[in-house]
């Protein structure tokens, strides 16, 4: 495998900016700020560096460029396979707005197995890599319409796309350019391929537990009978100014079954109307839900032990490449200590490994490997991928 970085701000352009781009890479990671996505003279500028490449990325809520996280910019990094395959499914909301339906279509458009262009040999899905729309997708049913029909032992990663702490537009590519409504996946194959993964949070719970009496998939309206935004207005306190935003500080802890591991949900938006919050993800009647707040210290905590996870799934491996998607609650909770989860997770990984990612509204991912894959919100999630 080999990789090359490079990343654009309206400040210093692209930097490196000396050198020839690896034209031959087959795939390009492409993660940037809204605004940036829709300057179409930047992702023409990635198609000529990278004539072959397919072009695999989305909108942000900050960009990591190896242990960087920055703003308003774009990280580009391409990828040379020697010994991995990859196919492309993409589907538009505005075609399929069923979110289970599209995780159903998607995963039954990836072929099981394809032809290795090199030896001819058959070679098996692995691992497939999603980004998704971040305000339109119930990331839940999405992803529980994808396991259902994905090849038994096919792992899945990935997350949501993101618009700062806007809320207004999120953009993934399908084919060469940045669209809204759209869910992107990239499914992964080879024997040679290993993939690891891990995903962690790092939050503390407060106030007591309660139960949700009233619910519609991803549209909270009450807990123990009682008005939900009502609720966790009064638990905001002045924060409540400033929803939907603040609620990434404040996020919601889901427990269904007593020997459940809990899952964290995100507030996308308020309706007042209806006194509702809609979450990323499914918010079940029946469930138990409690407030969270950060602790710095776990949140760092989160990172280390989502690298550690992904890089004991590779076994005697060191990972090449290590997809880093963390949540936009995190950034707006760590602020300038933002740089210390990846500085966390490069501690791990080594030095050898090209850290790439975004910010998201929403992360796709097993806890650990032979988990259940499920929407995740407020964790950091690692893919790490090595052919070596």
């Amino acid at each position: 495998m080999k990789i090359e970085q490079k990343k654009w701000t309206q400040a210093h352009g692209w930097v490196p900016s000396a050198g020839r781009p690896l034209a031959s890479s087959q795939l390009v990671l492409v993660f940037g700020a809204t605004a940036v996505l829709r300057q179409a003279h930047l992702v023409a500028a990635i198609r000529k560096d990278y004539p072959v490449a397919h072009i695999f990325g989305c909108s942000t809520a900050g960009e990591i460029c190896g242990t960087q996280v920055s703003d308003d910019s774009l990280v580009v990094t391409a990828v040379h396979f020697e010994h991995t395959q990859f196919r492309s499914v993409q589907v538009n909301l505005s075609q399929t707005p069923d979110s289970y339906q599209a995780g159903e279509w998607i995963a039954k458009k990836l072929p099981p197995s394809v032809r290795d262009r090199a030896t001819g040999a058959e070679e098996k899905l692995a691992h497939v890599l999603v980004l998704s729309d971040g305000l339109k997708v119930n990331g839940s049913e999405f992803v529980a319409g994808m396991m259902k029909h994905l090849p038994e032992g096919v792992t899945l990663t990935g997350g949501l796309a993101g618009d700062g702490a806007s809320f207004g537009e999120t953009l993934v590519f399908q084919n060469d350019a940045p669209e809204k409504d759209t869910i992107a996946t990239l499914g992964l194959y080879g024997s040679r391929l290993k993939v690891g993964f891990g995903s962690l949070g790092g939050w503390d719970s407060f106030g007591p537990e309660r139960l949700i009496t009233k619910s519609k998939a991803n549209v909270l309206y009450e807990l123990d009978g009682q008005s939900a935004l009502g609720l966790y207005k009064q638990y905001l306190g002045e924060h409540a100014k400033g929803l939907p935003a603040t609620g990434l500080l404040f996020p919601l802890s889901i427990r269904a079954d007593s020997g459940e591991t809990p899952v964290v949900r995100t507030i996308l938006s308020i309706d007042e109307s209806a006194q509702s919050m809609t979450f990323a993800g499914d918010i079940p009647e029946g469930a138990c839900a409690r407030l969270m707040k950060a602790n710095f210290d776990r949140l760092i905590d989160g990172a280390t032990g989502a690298a550690r996870t992904s890089s004991q799934a590779l076994g005697s491996g060191e990972a090449e490449l290590a997809l880093l998607i963390s949540c936009v609650g995190r950034k707006l909770v760590l602020k300038q200590r933002i740089e210390e989860e990846v500085e966390a997770v490069r501690d791990v990984l080594g030095d050898g490994v090209a850290l790439a990612g975004f910010y998201s509204y929403g992360e796709i991912s097993p806890f650990t490997p032979g988990a259940r894959c499920e929407l995740h919100n407020q964790t950091m999630t690692i893919t790490a991928l090595s052919e070596r």
